[in-house]
């Protein structure tokens, strides 16, 4: 069965398109201005690290929490500058961005939008790109020719969309409203949400509970976790997983 998509969405697949973004073109950073930028949780995880900033802090002065597509879970964006253009607040008017190699997944994915079919008729998800084209932004004008996998591996998104990917299955497990009663901003809610963006909380959240010796894991992940932000994500996840949604991610001792 043909895939059908919105009118006007037509997937790139093989075929070339034209974009380059640099200080030479006229448009230069005016798409970093008045942005509702969702960030993800692997986003704060790149971020604060570039920043060398606690998770919390990071928070507290770059972000903001505001009622997304979830209707049961909040999401995460960036907070702009408090100047006349609300800009970025890593943006350099001169250089541009100041976090360039750490930057949010949106960032790196202009101009291209990515779908994925997780339906079951597909079989195995399905990745779907399409080009954008906002008016303003005169970097289509420019001769530099891409296809999809060239741009996924220039702007190193292959590890972002697949940690995104795992937070796309998170967030379907909150908006299926697991929160038994408690409403927004309940005990187990908070608690999911420190786990997504809090990283920092989090790893002392499992010490203090001592949450690794409750299930069998392997020495080698205990040890990543135990020391990267990344592995504890990927922990909280399964963590998450197993008492939201009684999925067996992870296998309780005794």
């Amino acid at each position: 069965m043909e895939k059908k998509f919105p009118e006007g969405m037509t997937p790139l697949g093989d075929a070339p398109f034209r974009f380059a973004c640099h200080p030479g073109v006229a448009c230069f950073t005016r798409c970093c201005r008045k942005l509702d930028l969702f960030l993800y949780p692997y986003d704060i995880l790149r971020l604060k690290k570039r920043l060398n900033i606690g998770s919390e802090e990071f928070l507290n002065q770059y972000a903001g929490v505001v009622q997304g597509a979830n209707p049961f879970f909040p999401s995460v964006i960036m907070r702009m500058a408090e100047n006349a253009d609300h800009t970025c607040p890593f943006l350099d008017p001169a250089t541009g961005c100041t976090v360039y190699e750490d930057r949010p997944s949106s960032c790196r994915m202009y101009p291209l939008e990515r779908a994925v079919d997780r339906s079951p008729s597909q079989g195995r998800p399905t990745e779907y790109y399409f080009l954008t084209n906002h008016p303003y932004c005169l970097g289509h004008q420019e001769t530099k020719e891409w296809i999809v996998r060239d741009w996924l591996r220039d702007q190193q998104l292959v590890y972002y969309n697949a940690m995104d990917d795992l937070w796309a299955e998170m967030d379907t497990i909150f908006a299926g409203n697991p929160w038994q009663g408690e409403g927004a901003a309940g005990p187990r809610q908070l608690l999911a949400f420190m786990v997504c963006y809090n990283v920092d909380r989090f790893r002392q959240y499992v010490n203090d509970h001592n949450l690794l010796a409750r299930f069998t894991i392997d020495k080698a992940r205990k040890r990543a976790i135990a020391t990267d932000d990344e592995a504890l994500l990927k922990f909280g996840f399964d963590w998450l997983k197993y008492i939201l949604a009684a999925k067996p991610t992870l296998l309780p001792k005794g």
